[in-house]
């Protein structure tokens, strides 16, 4: 790992602060064994299977604020360069563009430059996220009833900010020598989504070929 790489993981240069998993909670157990079995260079394919025995919305509820976290940094790490000139639109190539709605200020889908829409996209997680009702971290409160397609959509959206990095900014993420983490961050979220059906097949498109070579 390049020494420029080390200062920006270990800065945890994220956007804003993490969400964490209270310590001596099932959650954080959780928490920690999928990080083991990711530092230990398991089968990434497998590391994302539901351990038997285990809740599917706890897993989730898991895995959705870790890549939020994680997706954060990489997002963070090129930030300086997707600029309203360079990105004038939030989009995955010529062929796909992003438009941003979420039901308050903007109530119709919204063409925004990119880091307006990331900004958006991430004030948008975080306030889920911190949600209580949604994502509670105390035992025994149940999750809602509607909680996996609330995942749903979070996911597809984090989905996009990959779309983005990757066609647009992988110049930045080379030079860097971030290219082997993004990488295996990619594809650890790509088997997620894709083991617990939580990504339409659809939104993956853009980055379709890219993805048959490094994950299959």
């Amino acid at each position: 790992m390049s020494i420029a790489l080390k200062q920006v993981f270990n800065k945890d240069k994220t956007f804003r602060p993490k969400r964490k998993f209270e310590p001596g909670t099932q959650r954080f157990e959780l928490h920690k064994r999928a990080q083991a079995s990711l530092n230990s260079g398991v089968d990434l394919r497998a590391a994302v299977q539901l351990p038997s025995g285990e809740d599917q919305n706890d897993w989730v509820a898991v895995h959705v604020v870790d890549f939020f976290n994680r997706i954060n940094l990489i997002y963070g790490t090129i930030c300086e360069f997707c600029t309203e000139r360079t990105c004038p639109v939030m989009s995955g190539g010529p062929k796909y563009e992003y438009r941003w709605q979420d039901d308050l200020k903007y109530k119709k889908p919204t063409a925004l430059p990119a880091p307006q829409y990331m900004n958006l996209l991430m004030d948008w997680i975080e306030v889920q996220i911190n949600n209580e009702d949604i994502f509670p971290t105390c035992v025994g409160v149940p999750f809602p009833k509607n909680f996996l397609q609330i995942c749903k959509k979070i996911l597809c959206r984090l989905f996009r900010v990959f779309v983005h990095v990757y066609i647009h900014h992988f110049d930045r993420v080379i030079v860097m020598g971030a290219e082997a983490h993004v990488n295996t961050c990619y594809k650890h979220f790509y088997y997620f989504v894709t083991e617990m059906n939580l990504i339409d097949r659809k939104e993956l498109e853009p980055l379709k070929e890219m993805t048959t070579r490094m994950c299959h």
